[in-house]
């Protein structure tokens, strides 16, 4: 698809149709890897496979800040490349589960950011379409935590056929105008 203006111009169906069809795509490409990974908003796991017996002590692996590699000492790479987007080092780790498999635990740095790849030069998810787990309030900083309540509160505003925040803000400002300006016709004034 050329643009996202193509995908608005679609039906509900051939939207339907379309999408399914990407998943299935993105799915195919995300199985194609040598690893599985998942994310939150705060961070990744990385599980790569390797082959039973192996111990740490033969394992090469490299968590820097924008770098990745993992493989076997002596081996080519399982992984190795450019991460999407920046980690914290000193809370990123790596564990050997039961010598078949690494787990690793990648902190990000922007932890309001989903990640579209784990490498540059891996297929890309589309980020729009990830559906979050429930999280609570309390679980945001202070700023997202204000912009959420704010939304919640228009949201019901609206439902209720009350003015939002921002609408009850500018006509707190028509009425304050208003009242230091009597000798103007306000009448026809609307507020945008």
């Amino acid at each position: 698809m050329s643009t996202s203006t193509d995908y608005d111009k679609m039906s509900k169906e051939e939207r339907e149709v379309y999408d399914k069809a990407e998943r299935a795509r993105e799915a195919a490409e995300q199985a194609a890897l040598p690893y599985t990974w998942k994310q939150e908003l705060g961070d990744v796991s990385v599980v790569v496979p390797v082959p039973k017996g192996t111990r740490a002590k033969n394992l090469d692996i490299i968590l820097q800040k924008k770098k990745l590699r993992v493989g076997l000492k002596g081996q080519d790479p399982i992984l190795d490349g450019e991460l999407c987007k920046d980690i914290k080092v000193e809370d990123s780790t790596w564990t050997l589960e039961d010598q078949q498999a690494i787990h690793i635990h990648l902190e990000k740095i922007n932890k309001q950011q989903w990640w579209e790849n784990v490498l540059t030069h891996h297929p890309k998810i589309d980020v729009r379409k990830i559906q979050p787990e429930n999280s609570k309030l309390s679980d945001l900083d202070g700023e997202t935590r204000g912009m959420v309540e704010k939304m919640m509160f228009d949201n019901q505003q609206k439902q209720m056929g009350k003015p939002t925040s921002d609408e009850a803000k500018k006509m707190e400002a028509l009425k304050k105008f208003q009242a230091a300006h009597p000798e103007m016709d306000f009448s026809k004034a609307k507020i945008c």
